[in-house]
């Protein structure tokens, strides 16, 4: 008799806990014990140089590393000691690989000894990975059940032992420490992290919550300082909206910015709206510092999608001057934004607006311009852009799930629905439509110069990055906030604000819904099982905005006493 899906499935599930060494192995509390398993709970299980260790930020942790004060081998079992804590408390590994990140690690510090000197800048740093990046020896199931034990599917073609994502040869020329990927909602389309392998994925400050998606486990993980720094990908919000719900920076930069090349990809080849692979951590500091490196690498030499584009200092420093913290007093000046309160379809629940209104006041006491945003509707920018990730009529995601016969969780659920698939003509079409939508959407940010009292345009867009500080599960319906950035192509940052407090984000009395979808927004706040959830907002600029919009968000962070 053949093994069902569900039988493969346990063992993948058995196989990552195996993995685990025993004396890290804990209990796991039920959610209704223990809500909230970050800080004080975590802490019990670890010595006190593991927490001071695991709880330092990347940026951090380099400067002990790569001048030989920390060594590479302690720093990587401290953290894989909390990622198996991490992973049986919140479900958000697919893939642990402890040992040979210690062997990585101690070859490290081998080097460091012999030649006093580190092999990079992010030497000695552990850097976990989404499951959608190829490592040598690694399985990548990217949620699929019929992925175990192939490369993408494809059996006996012995891949998966020696190939790698061109990033992961990036990180690891830069010294970084690999230990461990993440899990993913199969099919990758998806704001909650959920597939059968590994099951739904809890956020560690509030288990009753989603930890987002799809790079729901870089979120978790991370969240729960089991790592200092990942990489996660986003088409739709994938990496913001994880960064959101964990309390974490997270950057989406534009496409072309960083290699994505020889990674796993749903709807591979689709170029419409294209997927891009960014940063999460726990500061700015940290995402400067990765994104720095990597574009060190050179990445364009060796990834076709990327531009010829090194760290860009200037655009770093514009920004810094003009918020005076460098440089000569005489061009210290202001900065302007954006509001962007409700794109008008579904409107942000109380905490999300509490949160915007923080960044506002912030930055109006410090002299700086706040407009309103009345874009172009955004509806039509998202009807296209929905239009793209369904062009081959589902064809791609349901033959991965044709391999085992696994079910589809719900939240995908829509691709058995889908019957038509796009023709060429229809596809070009599309692609008119997206570069006309773009181009009204470039002159009226270029117009908002006529309306701030720099004489520029604005700088940052503070926006909601979704209508609620975390989904619930099963409740995430509405994805507009993440997705018009990737239909524009634009550079996102998001920046941790506030937490839920019940006693001030009640729910909206008498409130009159602006469609059935708002309806469901609305009616899936509940103060109570919200309390204590991390509230975020994000930052967007205009495309290929990277350095600026890191800066910016630094900014905005400190100012806000993040």
């Amino acid at each position: 008799m053949a093994e069902t899906w569900q039988a493969r499935a346990e063992a993948k599930r058995s196989a990552i806990l195996a993995a685990i060494p025993e004396e890290w192995l804990i209990k796991n509390p039920p959610i209704e014990e223990q809500v909230d398993v970050t800080g004080s709970y975590v802490h019990q299980f670890l010595s006190k140089r593991e927490i001071e260790i695991t709880e330092t930020s990347a940026d951090d942790i380099v400067k002990q590393t790569v001048t030989g004060q920390w060594s590479a081998e302690e720093v990587t079992r401290a953290f894989c000691h909390r990622a198996a804590l991490a992973h049986q408390l919140l479900h958000c590994l697919h893939e642990i690989f402890f040992d040979a990140a210690i062997a990585d690690a101690k070859a490290l510090d081998a080097y460091y000894a012999q030649h006093k000197k580190p092999i990079g800048p992010l030497h000695g740093l552990p850097i976990s990975l989404k499951d959608q990046f190829h490592v040598k020896d690694v399985e990548t199931t990217m949620g699929y059940v019929g992925w175990i034990g192939t490369f993408e599917g494809k059996s006996g073609t012995g891949k998966e032992k020696v190939f790698e994502s061109e990033m992961v040869r990036e990180l690891r020329a830069c010294g970084a420490v690999l230990y461990c990927k993440t899990a993913v909602p199969h099919t990758l389309m998806s704001g909650e992290t959920h597939n059968n392998i590994t099951g739904y994925t809890l956020n560690p400050k509030n288990r009753n919550l989603s930890s987002g998606g799809s790079s729901g486990g870089e979120g978790a993980l991370i969240g729960i300082r089991g790592s200092p720094l990942g990489f996660g990908t986003d088409i739709g919000g994938s990496i913001r909206i994880p960064a959101a719900f964990n309390g974490l920076y997270g950057i989406r930069p534009s496409v072309g910015r960083l290699p994505y090349e020889g990674m796993a990809n749903s709807m591979d080849g689709q170029n419409s709206v294209l997927s891009v692979v960014g940063p999460l951590a726990t500061s700015i500091p940290s995402l400067r510092l990765v994104f720095k490196a990597l574009l060190a690498q050179k990445p364009w030499l060796h990834d076709p999608l990327v531009h010829e584009l090194p760290w860009r200092s200037e655009q770093e420093r514009e920004i810094l001057e003009l918020t005076g913290r460098i440089g000569d007093a005489s061009k210290v000046g202001k900065l302007s934004f954006g509001v962007f309160q409700t794109d008008g379809q579904v409107t942000p629940q109380p905490p999300i607006r509490r949160a915007i209104d923080t960044v506002v006041h912030t930055l109006e006491a410090l002299g700086h311009d706040v407009i309103p945003w009345t874009p172009p509707a955004h509806k039509p920018l998202l009807d296209e852009g929905l239009k793209t990730w369904v062009y081959d009529g589902g064809l791609d995601v349901r033959s991965a799930f044709e391999l085992s016969g696994e079910t589809m969780i719900d939240q995908v659920a829509f691709f058995k629905k889908l019957d038509k698939e796009y023709t060429a003509s229809e596809i070009a079409a599309t692609n008119v439509k997206l570069r006309q939508l773009k181009k009204e959407y470039m002159e009226y940010w270029n117009g908002t110069a006529e309306k701030t009292s720099t004489g520029r345009p604005v700088d940052a867009v503070i926006a909601p990055l979704a209508p609620f500080p975390a989904a619930r599960p099963g409740l995430y319906p509405y994805y507009g906030y993440s997705t018009f950035v990737n239909v524009l192509d634009y550079t996102s940052v998001v920046v941790p604000v506030t937490t839920v407090d019940k006693h001030i984000d009640e729910v909206d009395v008498g409130y009159e819904s602006l469609s059935e979808m708002d309806k469901r927004v609305h009616e899936s706040y509940d103060p109570e099982i919200y309390h204590g959830a991390h509230v975020s907002v994000q930052l967007v600029g205009r495309r290929l905005q990277e350095e600026r919009m890191l800066a910016i968000a630094e900014y905005v962070g400190q100012a806000i006493g993040r």
